[in-house]
């Protein structure tokens, strides 16, 4: 008989055992279920989405795509050609444009400014003077193998040209704080075929730096025939 019993309440124990096992497990599984789930949630938002940064109004009838780098020679000649037409025309309503700011002089040559004059750009653009500080960094544009831009100090005194001179400005340049969207428009730009900046799409044709060399007054053509 006490052998039985003995048996019985071993017998017993064991299942507690199990139950208690077979609880812990359920509660890690919807640990982690819950974990991917904020996972989920949370990824492909904020500055890590890559979407570009956009000038004019969306519902304008044509479509401009800019693949830029801050540090790009051949970048800084094609705004200075093309830039107060394009501002003319989203200024129309003709003409929206999307920035897509990239770093392949620093994946070529090394250094950090393509990077750090782009998330600054994308600093500028939280406080609504994207367009102004976009320009005065190409005016303001150093030899491609100098590497100025990779100086948050001389961003912010570019900065102060186009009036950004506020706590949070600061901080969002030299924190970095959209080093992952710039990470990911980089990565973006290498999976798109696209081989060199300024990569210029109009409605996702290509325009410049074709057989046919693209003029401000051509670009203006392209445009209002669109509507």
């Amino acid at each position: 008989m006490r052998d039985e019993q003995r048996r019985r309440q071993a017998s017993q124990k064991r299942g507690r055992q199990l139950k208690v096992a077979g609880v812990v497990v359920a509660v890690l599984a919807v640990g982690a279920g819950v974990g991917a789930l904020v996972a989920q949630q949370t990824s492909g938002k904020g500055p890590a989405d890559a979407k570009p940064i956009a000038v004019g109004k969306q519902d304008a009838p044509a479509k401009l795509t800019v693949y830029e780098d801050f540090r790009c020679p051949a970048c800084g000649q094609f705004e200075k050609q093309f830039s107060p037409t394009i501002k003319a025309l989203e200024k129309q309503g003709k003409l929206r444009t999307e920035y897509h700011l990239v770093t392949i002089i620093d994946d070529n040559l090394g250094g950090k400014g393509s990077h750090r004059a782009a998330n600054a750009a994308a600093c500028a653009e939280d406080e609504g003077t994207f367009q102004r500080f976009h320009d005065v960094l190409y005016r303001n544009q150093p030899p491609e193998q100098n590497d100025a831009f990779a100086s948050s100090d001389r961003l912010l005194d570019l900065a102060g040209k186009a009036g950004l001179k506020g706590k949070d400005f600061r901080e969002c340049v030299t924190g970095g704080t959209h080093d992952a969207w710039v990470k990911k428009t980089g990565e973006a730009f290498k999976k798109s075929g696209h081989q060199s900046t300024p990569t210029v799409l109009l409605d996702g044709e290509s325009i410049y730096g074709r057989s046919e060399p693209l003029t401000p007054a051509s670009l203006k053509k392209k445009v209002l025939a669109k509507g």
